[in-house]
């Protein structure tokens, strides 16, 4: 053995181990969903589906809205291949985050905290609160403009009704970890049926779709305009909390704790992180799409906002309940993300400081940073205000990307951490890749964004 092999082997993976390290993520309902031992392979699949279900929200969460509108409006179906590829990187993240929870039986926040010495652990855990505080704002601001479309709310009001979601998650939770799971694939659910009907109606050019989707264009990169939409799509894309939330929930199922098991655990909660990823591909690509159908091939290119858009799909796509779908999609879409960034901060909140309270109180705190500003901008600003402050949080949650992709990446790379269980060396090339390109377009949209 070389010197720099023994220096390596001598090194501790951890500075603590599991003996002395916190109980498990989310204790209550950890290893708490039976999985079948035998049987059909699809048996076992659906054992393992959920927490992927659970994930995907964040990628198709009201601050994916306003993104991925601008992008059909102005260009039509040119950056579908955007979504393509970005939805492409998260699938590889999420399947890494699942593969470290499985793994070690930790999650990131756990194992930051068994890594990194304590003043690393604050800015990280800080930096994760306010990107949980920045989603949950997206999530008011979505909500309560469905509200105020759906049955006419004001959006101050709408802002304050939020406030009752935190009771909903409550109740869900009390019932077990596989109601929360139904609650939020129901919502999908009704998000996916909407597009469906508004796609079938539009009737886009398939061969148009197929090419944009998996051909890019040069334009992409030499159109500013059009590069900075791209950008956005890319920044909106990848949840820091994400992160977070997929390796703890991934714990909730009842697998064998055994190197086999874990191993079977990986391959089957990727697929169905993979299957659920999909699906948010679906539906981000769908509001692009009927973007481009309704309002660019229509002359409307300035449409970029989801009051504007409301108010024209019906007439334009020549379908009356076209823009309440589009609402109720949008109001689904609000009360689903607010299952996970409830479950987010309660694991970076346990993982990091080892600290519980109460879920209600966690829940109201959270949503109550969130509902504040959007009720003072909207009440000196109006909408328009709104509508900014729901970009402003997409800015917030770009700059805290980097503080979960890149100890997550550097995590399942670390053979001395993962044990066999670590990446190949192509996949973790490929791994930093993304994170490279994700961390450079989001560092780009933010100084665009500050610039002006």
């Amino acid at each position: 053995m070389s010197d720099a092999d023994a220096a390596t082997a001598a090194r501790p993976a951890w500075r603590f181990d599991r003996a002395g390290d916190e109980h498990p993520s989310l204790r209550e309902v950890n290893a708490s969903v039976a999985v079948p031992q035998g049987g059909v392979w699809f048996r076992r699949l659906f054992a393992f589906m959920g927490p992927g279900y659970m994930v995907s929200v964040g990628y198709m969460d009201p601050g994916n809205w306003a993104t991925d509108l601008a992008g059909g409006a102005q260009f039509g179906y040119t950056l579908l291949f955007i979504i393509m590829l970005s939805n492409l990187m998260a699938i590889l993240l999420q399947a890494l985050a699942a593969r470290l929870g499985i793994a070690t039986g930790r999650d990131l926040a756990q194992a930051c905290r068994a890594y990194y010495p304590r003043p690393v652990n604050l800015m990280l855990w800080i930096a994760c609160e306010l990107a949980i505080i920045a989603c949950d704002l997206a999530e008011v601001i979505g909500t309560a403009i469905a509200l105020q479309l759906l049955f006419g709310i004001p959006l101050i009001g709408g802002a304050i009704l939020t406030a009752l979601d935190a009771f909903l998650v409550l109740l869900l939770m009390n019932k077990g970890f596989r109601y929360l799971e139904a609650f939020v694939v129901a919502l999908l659910i009704i998000i996916f049926g909407c597009f469906a009907i508004q796609i079938f109606v539009a009737a886009p050019p398939a061969g148009t779709i197929l090419h944009s989707m998996f051909v890019p264009s040069s334009e992409i990169v030499t159109n500013p305009a059009m590069l900075y939409i791209a950008i956005g799509i890319i920044g909106a894309t990848v949840m820091p909390h994400n992160l977070y939330l997929h390796s703890s929930i991934v714990q909730t199922r009842a697998y064998e704790r055994t190197d086999a098991g874990k191993r079977d655990a990986i391959k089957w909660a990727t697929t169905d992180s993979t299957i659920a990823l999909i699906l948010a591909l679906f539906v981000n690509a769908s509001i692009l799409i009927v973007a481009a159908v309704a309002f660019h091939d229509t002359g409307h290119q300035d449409v970029a906002e989801i009051g504007q858009a409301f108010e024209l799909l019906s007439p334009l796509l020549g379908l009356s309940i076209a823009s309440v779908l589009f609402a109720v999609a949008l109001l689904a879409s609000g009360l689903n993300s607010t299952v996970t960034a409830t479950l987010a901060g309660q694991i970076v909140m346990e993982g990091f400081l080892r600290l519980r309270i109460p879920q209600w109180a966690r829940r109201l705190l959270t949503r109550g940073f969130a509902i504040v500003p959007v009720v003072a901008v909207t009440a000196l600003y109006g909408e328009k205000g709104t509508a900014q402050l729901l970009v402003f949080s997409q800015v917030v949650l770009s700059m805290q990307l980097p503080f979960a992709v890149i100890p997550l990446v550097q995590f399942v790379s670390d053979k001395n951490k993962m044990g066999s269980f670590a990446i190949s060396r192509s996949v973790a090339v490929l791994a930093w890749v993304v994170a490279a390109v994700i961390l450079v377009l989001n560092c780009k949209l933010l100084y665009d964004t500050v610039a002006g």
